[in-house]
């Protein structure tokens, strides 16, 4: 396809308010229907009130946007989740004060520290799975949500019990359960309808559950700072020990809002994608059997570390990912020097959006991507510009390897543990809660005893 240097990309006609609308109802069929009239890279004036927004799913030139290697662009803060985590929030800072806030939240997340947690996983989930009877149907999004709750809260706070973890639980499922209604998700995107207009709106209700979190991370910060206890190794406590080049520890609102962005970015999303392939598994009888075969082959109690190694299993969670990846867009991307990309030539200013739903929808890398495959990551590697549910760059997610840490863990507990059943006919859709991708009926299931 050739393209005239002068011009921008073209997209879907539409008036911009229409679009929003279209994209906060139905993003995949927006996506879809833009990508196969205009191709790997589209106008989708969608997000904020940019006039010119790109969309880029071609692996060539998400290379060009990710890489370090260039000034051409740069990352700037999200401003679409900044009224979820607030202004100090790891999302929306800039420039050195975002590297040096990436590095402190790092080093949880890898290594010993996080391997720690494998048997603590597996406990929890049979925790939460305990009370099911045979027979009884279960909404396994709910569960999964009450499973990475209970794990970001031990590894963020390490809390496990006490009125106030209760509290949190409560209101953290309650504030993210507001994100199904399309008008609380449609705020995010619509500035002019983030208002307050008592409890009963639905941006004053997400307020005051907001609130009613702060209150509690201030609370609990406070508690902290007063007990001191260099023993404990949990984010919390490592954030609270942190200094800046001055010497200066961070203030109770900055660490607030790091804390309210692990919490949410942490638990939410690997609900979602345990959830989504638990439904897989379960709607394809030859993945269940070759990955119980998989699993039996371990033997009697396997440690966590054998079962995270585990190739298809591996492949199963990856494809589950692929297939519907929770965000469907990588964080923005703003042009900070003119720059050739995919033949347009981009100003400065220009912002762009990888567009990991289309990306993990080519046919020239994912043969039948409509059809669920895990096989397919067997049989070949995938760069980070070809699959990256997790986004990419200096954005890319910090909680990544916790994420698939967690999510191989449970799905092995609950395969190996369980015998499980869909307790649905009809095929799951995906529906957008907030910005990401979640099964609309939260994949209903059926316990049907222990193996």
């Amino acid at each position: 396809m050739t393209q005239s240097k002068g011009k921008l990309p073209d997209g879907p006609q539409a008036p911009q308010w229409l679009q929003k609308i279209q994209w906060i109802t139905n993003p995949l069929g927006y996506m879809d229907a833009a990508e196969q009239r205009y191709g790997d890279i589209f106008n989708a004036p969608v997000i904020g009130n940019h006039p010119c927004l790109l969309f880029v799913s071609h692996p060539q030139a998400l290379q060009q946007i990710f890489s370090n290697q260039t000034n051409q662009f740069t990352a700037p803060p999200n401003r679409l989740l900044q009224p979820i985590v607030g202004n100090n929030s790891v999302f929306v800072l800039e420039g050195d004060r975002h590297r040096r806030e990436r590095k402190l939240l790092m080093p949880p997340f890898h290594g010993e520290r996080m391997l720690s947690n494998g048997q603590l996983i597996c406990e929890l989930t049979d925790k939460v799975m305990q009370p099911l009877l045979p027979g009884q149907v279960f909404t396994a999004r709910t569960l999964m949500q009450e499973i990475s709750l209970e794990v970001i809260l031990n590894v963020v706070f390490g809390l496990h019990e006490g009125e106030r973890f209760y509290q949190l639980k409560e209101s953290i499922v309650a504030m993210t359960n507001g994100f199904k209604s399309p008008l609380t998700s449609g705020a995010l995107f619509f500035q002019a309808i983030q208002k307050d207009l008592g409890a009963w709106s639905p941006w004053g209700s997400f307020l005051r559950q907001q609130q009613q979190i702060h209150r509690l991370l201030v609370a609990e910060i406070q508690e902290r700072r007063q007990h001191h206890d260099s023993s404990r190794s949990d984010i919390l406590s490592l954030l609270l020990e942190a200094r800046d080049e001055d010497g200066e520890p961070m203030a109770d609102e900055q660490l607030r809002d790091e804390l309210m962005t692990l919490l949410l970015a942490g638990h939410e999303t690997t609900a979602t994608a345990i959830a989504w392939a638990l439904y897989w598994v379960h709607r394809s009888p030859h993945v269940r059997d070759r990955l119980l075969q998989e699993l039996d082959s371990l033997g009697e109690a396997p440690s966590p570390m054998e079962m995270v190694r585990l190739p298809y299993l591996t492949a199963v969670c990856n494809e589950s990912l692929r297939i519907y990846p929770i965000a469907f867009l990588t964080v923005p991307r703003a042009v900070k020097e003119p720059v050739e990309l995919m033949g347009y030539q981009l100003q400065p200013g220009t912002t762009l959006y990888g567009c990991i739903y289309l990306t993990h929808h080519r046919e020239d890398l994912y043969p039948e991507p409509k059809q669920f495959k895990p096989e397919r990551f067997l049989q070949r590697q995938f760069s980070p510009y070809e699959f990256y549910p997790f986004g990419g760059g200096i954005r890319r997610c910090i909680g990544e390897a916790l994420a698939l840490f967690e999510m191989k863990l449970v799905l092995a507990t609950l395969m190996s543990r369980y015998e499980l059943a869909l307790a649905q006919q009809e095929p799951e859709r995906p529906q957008r809660r907030g910005v990401t991708l979640a099964p609309s009926t939260g994949v209903r299931m059926m316990m049907q005893g222990r193996r």
